[in-house]
Protein backbone atom coordinates (compact mmCIF):
# COMPACT_ATOMS: atom_id res chain seq x y z
CA UNK A 1 0.00 0.00 0.00
CA UNK A 2 1.23 3.40 -0.94
CA UNK A 3 2.05 5.96 2.05
CA UNK A 4 0.12 8.88 1.08
CA UNK A 5 2.34 11.74 3.17
CA UNK A 6 5.65 9.84 2.07
CA UNK A 7 3.83 10.90 -1.92
CA UNK A 8 3.14 14.27 -0.51
CA UNK A 9 6.57 14.87 1.19
CA UNK A 10 8.48 14.17 -1.87
CA UNK A 11 6.48 16.39 -4.03
CA UNK A 12 7.42 18.61 -1.93
CA UNK A 13 11.23 17.73 -2.04
CA UNK A 14 10.79 18.13 -5.86
CA UNK A 15 9.14 21.87 -5.68
CA UNK A 16 11.70 22.98 -3.66
CA UNK A 17 14.48 21.39 -5.86
CA UNK A 18 12.65 22.57 -9.04
CA UNK A 19 12.17 26.37 -7.36
CA UNK A 20 15.96 26.63 -6.52
CA UNK A 21 17.44 25.14 -9.68
CA UNK A 22 15.86 28.10 -11.37
CA UNK A 23 16.39 31.56 -11.24
CA UNK A 24 14.72 35.28 -12.35
CA UNK A 25 17.00 36.72 -15.28
CA UNK A 26 16.06 40.14 -17.01
CA UNK A 27 16.75 41.10 -20.05
CA UNK A 28 15.60 44.60 -22.56
CA UNK A 29 15.17 44.98 -25.92
CA UNK A 30 14.47 48.89 -27.20
CA UNK A 31 13.88 50.65 -29.86
CA UNK A 32 13.51 54.72 -30.79
CA UNK A 33 11.53 55.06 -33.78
CA UNK A 34 10.89 58.93 -35.61
CA UNK A 35 6.76 59.41 -36.19
CA UNK A 36 4.58 61.46 -37.74
CA UNK A 37 1.67 63.14 -35.85
CA UNK A 38 -1.18 61.03 -34.80
CA UNK A 39 0.89 58.02 -34.84
CA UNK A 40 -0.91 54.60 -33.95
CA UNK A 41 0.65 52.47 -31.53
CA UNK A 42 -0.23 48.89 -31.33
CA UNK A 43 0.90 46.58 -28.47
CA UNK A 44 -0.11 42.64 -27.77
CA UNK A 45 1.62 40.47 -24.90
CA UNK A 46 1.44 37.07 -23.49
CA UNK A 47 0.84 37.60 -19.67
CA UNK A 48 2.98 40.70 -19.21
CA UNK A 49 2.53 44.51 -18.59
CA UNK A 50 1.38 46.93 -20.92
CA UNK A 51 2.37 50.78 -20.07
CA UNK A 52 2.14 54.08 -21.70
CA UNK A 53 2.96 57.72 -21.38
CA UNK A 54 3.04 60.27 -23.75
CA UNK A 55 5.77 62.90 -23.83
CA UNK A 56 6.87 66.07 -26.58
CA UNK A 57 8.64 65.32 -29.54
CA UNK A 58 8.17 63.07 -32.62
CA UNK A 59 9.77 60.30 -31.09
CA UNK A 60 8.25 56.31 -30.23
CA UNK A 61 10.47 54.62 -27.78
CA UNK A 62 9.47 51.11 -27.23
CA UNK A 63 11.45 48.65 -24.04
CA UNK A 64 10.65 45.16 -24.02
CA UNK A 65 11.30 43.87 -20.62
CA UNK A 66 12.20 39.89 -20.76
CA UNK A 67 11.20 38.39 -17.84
CA UNK A 68 13.05 34.74 -18.10
CA UNK A 69 12.86 31.20 -15.74
CA UNK A 70 16.41 29.89 -16.15
CA UNK A 71 18.80 28.60 -14.10
CA UNK A 72 21.69 30.30 -16.27
CA UNK A 73 22.26 32.73 -19.17
CA UNK A 74 22.84 29.77 -21.78
CA UNK A 75 19.61 28.27 -20.12
CA UNK A 76 18.01 31.89 -20.90
CA UNK A 77 19.49 32.12 -24.26
CA UNK A 78 17.81 28.97 -24.83
CA UNK A 79 14.36 29.99 -23.80
CA UNK A 80 14.14 32.90 -25.72
CA UNK A 81 14.78 30.95 -29.03
CA UNK A 82 10.72 30.24 -28.63
CA UNK A 83 10.18 33.90 -28.19
CA UNK A 84 8.39 35.72 -31.63
CA UNK A 85 9.12 39.23 -30.37
CA UNK A 86 8.11 41.83 -32.92
CA UNK A 87 9.46 45.32 -32.66
CA UNK A 88 8.63 47.75 -35.93
CA UNK A 89 7.63 50.66 -37.72
CA UNK A 90 4.82 50.08 -40.42
CA UNK A 91 4.13 53.54 -41.94
CA UNK A 92 2.60 55.94 -39.19
CA UNK A 93 2.31 53.04 -36.94
CA UNK A 94 4.29 50.82 -34.99
CA UNK A 95 3.75 47.40 -33.76
CA UNK A 96 5.09 45.35 -31.04
CA UNK A 97 4.15 42.08 -30.11
CA UNK A 98 5.64 39.27 -28.05
CA UNK A 99 4.12 35.21 -28.43
CA UNK A 100 5.64 32.18 -26.69
CA UNK A 101 5.84 29.26 -28.38
CA UNK A 102 5.09 26.84 -25.44
CA UNK A 103 4.40 23.56 -27.62
CA UNK A 104 2.08 20.92 -26.63
CA UNK A 105 3.44 20.31 -23.02
CA UNK A 106 2.30 21.29 -19.51
CA UNK A 107 3.61 24.30 -17.97
CA UNK A 108 3.77 24.49 -14.66
CA UNK A 109 3.78 28.11 -13.42
CA UNK A 110 3.50 29.81 -17.41
CA UNK A 111 5.46 30.19 -19.73
CA UNK A 112 9.45 30.54 -18.88
CA UNK A 113 9.02 34.20 -20.79
CA UNK A 114 7.19 36.83 -19.68
CA UNK A 115 7.37 40.54 -21.71
CA UNK A 116 6.30 43.67 -20.26
CA UNK A 117 6.06 46.55 -22.86
CA UNK A 118 7.08 50.03 -21.50
CA UNK A 119 6.16 52.14 -24.34
CA UNK A 120 6.49 56.26 -24.81
CA UNK A 121 4.58 58.37 -27.55
CA UNK A 122 3.75 61.87 -28.58
CA UNK A 123 0.36 62.83 -26.98
CA UNK A 124 -1.16 62.94 -30.45
CA UNK A 125 -1.01 58.77 -30.73
CA UNK A 126 -3.78 56.34 -30.45
CA UNK A 127 -3.56 53.07 -29.32
CA UNK A 128 -4.82 49.38 -29.66
CA UNK A 129 -3.34 47.27 -26.53
CA UNK A 130 -3.71 44.23 -25.27
CA UNK A 131 -2.52 41.35 -23.06
CA UNK A 132 -3.54 38.02 -21.71
CA UNK A 133 -2.86 38.11 -17.96
CA UNK A 134 -1.16 41.74 -17.04
CA UNK A 135 -2.47 45.08 -16.44
CA UNK A 136 -2.61 47.85 -19.17
CA UNK A 137 -1.91 51.87 -17.78
CA UNK A 138 -1.91 54.65 -20.18
CA UNK A 139 -0.97 57.99 -19.64
CA UNK A 140 -2.66 61.50 -21.04
CA UNK A 141 -3.41 61.12 -25.01
CA UNK A 142 -5.52 63.17 -27.70
CA UNK A 143 -6.15 59.75 -30.05
CA UNK A 144 -8.46 56.45 -29.67
CA UNK A 145 -7.80 53.78 -26.79
CA UNK A 146 -8.28 50.62 -26.92
CA UNK A 147 -7.53 48.32 -23.74
CA UNK A 148 -7.95 44.79 -23.03
CA UNK A 149 -6.57 41.91 -20.55
CA UNK A 150 -7.66 38.77 -19.85
CA UNK A 151 -6.62 39.12 -15.78
CA UNK A 152 -5.51 42.30 -15.23
CA UNK A 153 -6.46 45.76 -14.28
CA UNK A 154 -7.05 48.92 -16.84
CA UNK A 155 -6.02 52.28 -15.83
CA UNK A 156 -6.50 55.23 -17.88
CA UNK A 157 -5.52 58.89 -17.99
CA UNK A 158 -7.17 61.95 -20.29
CA UNK A 159 -7.94 60.28 -23.32
CA UNK A 160 -9.14 62.70 -26.07
CA UNK A 161 -10.24 60.39 -28.66
CA UNK A 162 -13.09 57.42 -28.12
CA UNK A 163 -12.51 54.74 -25.37
CA UNK A 164 -12.95 50.96 -25.28
CA UNK A 165 -11.66 49.32 -22.50
CA UNK A 166 -12.24 46.14 -20.57
CA UNK A 167 -10.85 43.46 -18.66
CA UNK A 168 -11.89 39.90 -17.80
CA UNK A 169 -10.81 39.87 -13.83
CA UNK A 170 -9.70 43.19 -12.74
CA UNK A 171 -11.03 46.72 -11.74
CA UNK A 172 -11.08 49.80 -14.94
CA UNK A 173 -10.42 53.38 -13.49
CA UNK A 174 -10.51 56.24 -16.13
CA UNK A 175 -9.12 60.09 -15.52
CA UNK A 176 -11.15 62.08 -17.89
CA UNK A 177 -12.90 61.16 -21.78
CA UNK A 178 -13.07 63.40 -23.59
CA UNK A 179 -14.82 60.91 -26.34
CA UNK A 180 -17.11 58.31 -26.08
CA UNK A 181 -16.36 56.34 -23.56
CA UNK A 182 -16.76 52.27 -23.38
CA UNK A 183 -15.78 50.46 -20.16
CA UNK A 184 -16.28 47.31 -18.57
CA UNK A 185 -14.87 44.12 -16.39
CA UNK A 186 -16.77 40.44 -15.58
CA UNK A 187 -15.30 40.73 -11.85
CA UNK A 188 -14.10 44.31 -10.37
CA UNK A 189 -15.06 48.00 -10.28
CA UNK A 190 -15.44 50.77 -12.89
CA UNK A 191 -14.85 54.20 -12.04
CA UNK A 192 -14.19 57.46 -13.81
CA UNK A 193 -13.27 61.25 -12.49
CA UNK A 194 -14.81 62.99 -15.55
CA UNK A 195 -16.63 61.67 -18.67
CA UNK A 196 -17.30 64.36 -21.91
CA UNK A 197 -18.88 61.77 -24.65
CA UNK A 198 -21.33 59.65 -24.14
CA UNK A 199 -20.52 56.33 -21.96
CA UNK A 200 -21.42 53.06 -21.43
CA UNK A 201 -20.10 51.53 -18.05
CA UNK A 202 -21.05 47.57 -17.03
CA UNK A 203 -19.43 45.19 -14.68
CA UNK A 204 -19.96 41.41 -13.61
CA UNK A 205 -19.26 42.07 -10.13
CA UNK A 206 -18.58 45.35 -8.83
CA UNK A 207 -19.42 48.84 -8.03
CA UNK A 208 -19.41 51.76 -10.42
CA UNK A 209 -19.20 55.49 -9.34
CA UNK A 210 -18.78 58.42 -11.82
CA UNK A 211 -17.38 61.73 -10.01
CA UNK A 212 -18.44 64.09 -13.03
CA UNK A 213 -20.99 62.93 -16.30
CA UNK A 214 -21.53 65.56 -18.70
CA UNK A 215 -23.29 63.26 -21.67
CA UNK A 216 -25.79 60.69 -21.95
CA UNK A 217 -24.82 57.26 -19.48
CA UNK A 218 -25.92 53.45 -19.44
CA UNK A 219 -24.25 52.30 -16.05
CA UNK A 220 -24.88 48.59 -15.05
CA UNK A 221 -24.11 46.27 -12.59
CA UNK A 222 -24.50 42.33 -11.53
CA UNK A 223 -23.50 42.93 -7.91
CA UNK A 224 -22.66 46.58 -6.92
CA UNK A 225 -23.50 49.87 -6.14
CA UNK A 226 -23.81 52.50 -8.81
CA UNK A 227 -22.70 56.05 -7.94
CA UNK A 228 -22.81 59.20 -10.79
CA UNK A 229 -22.86 62.79 -10.63
CA UNK A 230 -24.38 64.88 -13.86
CA UNK A 231 -22.94 68.44 -14.57
CA UNK A 232 -25.51 70.81 -16.20
CA UNK A 233 -28.38 69.35 -18.18
CA UNK A 234 -29.26 65.31 -19.11
CA UNK A 235 -27.92 65.36 -22.90
CA UNK A 236 -30.38 62.38 -23.28
CA UNK A 237 -32.08 59.44 -21.70
CA UNK A 238 -29.84 58.06 -18.96
CA UNK A 239 -29.85 54.71 -16.97
CA UNK A 240 -28.38 53.32 -13.87
CA UNK A 241 -29.10 49.65 -12.72
CA UNK A 242 -27.95 47.20 -10.14
CA UNK A 243 -29.17 43.53 -9.64
CA UNK A 244 -27.40 43.75 -5.93
CA UNK A 245 -26.63 46.53 -4.59
CA UNK A 246 -28.22 50.59 -4.37
CA UNK A 247 -28.04 53.28 -6.60
CA UNK A 248 -27.32 56.94 -6.32
CA UNK A 249 -28.04 59.64 -9.23
CA UNK A 250 -26.96 63.51 -8.29
CA UNK A 251 -28.47 66.11 -10.61
CA UNK A 252 -28.51 69.92 -10.25
CA UNK A 253 -31.05 71.25 -8.11
CA UNK A 254 -32.59 73.03 -11.85
CA UNK A 255 -32.39 70.36 -14.02
CA UNK A 256 -35.07 69.24 -16.01
CA UNK A 257 -36.02 65.50 -16.44
CA UNK A 258 -38.27 62.93 -16.85
CA UNK A 259 -37.67 60.22 -13.73
CA UNK A 260 -38.29 56.30 -13.97
CA UNK A 261 -37.30 54.75 -10.20
CA UNK A 262 -38.30 51.77 -9.31
CA UNK A 263 -36.65 48.83 -6.61
CA UNK A 264 -37.71 45.62 -5.51
CA UNK A 265 -35.44 45.63 -2.49
CA UNK A 266 -35.40 48.76 -0.81
CA UNK A 267 -37.10 52.19 -1.36
CA UNK A 268 -36.75 55.10 -3.75
CA UNK A 269 -35.74 58.14 -1.74
CA UNK A 270 -35.49 62.17 -3.52
CA UNK A 271 -33.80 65.26 -2.01
CA UNK A 272 -34.63 68.27 -3.32
CA UNK A 273 -36.25 67.50 -6.33
CA UNK A 274 -39.65 69.56 -7.79
CA UNK A 275 -41.36 67.12 -8.98
CA UNK A 276 -45.18 66.11 -10.57
CA UNK A 277 -45.66 62.57 -9.68
CA UNK A 278 -47.06 60.44 -11.87
CA UNK A 279 -46.16 57.23 -9.71
CA UNK A 280 -45.40 55.92 -6.83
CA UNK A 281 -43.46 58.16 -4.23
CA UNK A 282 -40.76 59.11 -2.34
CA UNK A 283 -39.86 56.59 0.16
CA UNK A 284 -41.74 54.32 -1.64
CA UNK A 285 -40.43 51.27 -3.96
CA UNK A 286 -41.00 53.05 -7.20
CA UNK A 287 -41.74 56.82 -8.08
CA UNK A 288 -41.92 58.47 -11.59
CA UNK A 289 -42.69 61.88 -12.31
CA UNK A 290 -41.75 65.19 -14.04
CA UNK A 291 -39.00 67.27 -12.32
CA UNK A 292 -38.69 70.34 -13.24
CA UNK A 293 -40.74 70.65 -15.84
CA UNK A 294 -39.49 67.54 -17.88
CA UNK A 295 -36.55 66.47 -20.24
CA UNK A 296 -35.03 63.39 -21.42
CA UNK A 297 -35.79 60.36 -19.44
CA UNK A 298 -33.52 59.06 -15.96
CA UNK A 299 -33.84 55.55 -15.31
CA UNK A 300 -33.00 54.22 -12.49
CA UNK A 301 -33.68 50.52 -11.01
CA UNK A 302 -32.41 47.89 -8.42
CA UNK A 303 -33.09 44.83 -7.22
CA UNK A 304 -31.31 44.79 -4.19
CA UNK A 305 -31.17 48.20 -2.51
CA UNK A 306 -31.88 51.52 -2.19
CA UNK A 307 -32.61 54.24 -5.21
CA UNK A 308 -31.63 58.00 -3.88
CA UNK A 309 -31.79 60.83 -5.90
CA UNK A 310 -29.70 64.19 -4.62
CA UNK A 311 -29.24 67.72 -5.82
CA UNK A 312 -26.36 69.42 -5.60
Amino acid sequence: MSNPSRFIATLGVLAVLTTTASARIERSVEKTFQVQPGVHLKVSTSGGDVRVTSSPGSTVTVVAKEHIRASSEADADEALKKLDLTIAQQGNEVVASASYDSGFGIHFGGTPVQVDFVVTVPASASAELKTSGGDVVVGDLEGEVRAHTSGGNVKLGSIGGGIDASTSGGNVSLVEGRAGVRLSTSGGNVTADHIVGAAVLKTSGGDIKIDSVENTLTAETSGGDVKAQFMGALKGDCELSTSGGEVRATVGRDTGFHLDAATSGGEVNASGLTITIDHGGAGKSSLSGTVNGGGPLLRLRSSGGNIDIVTR
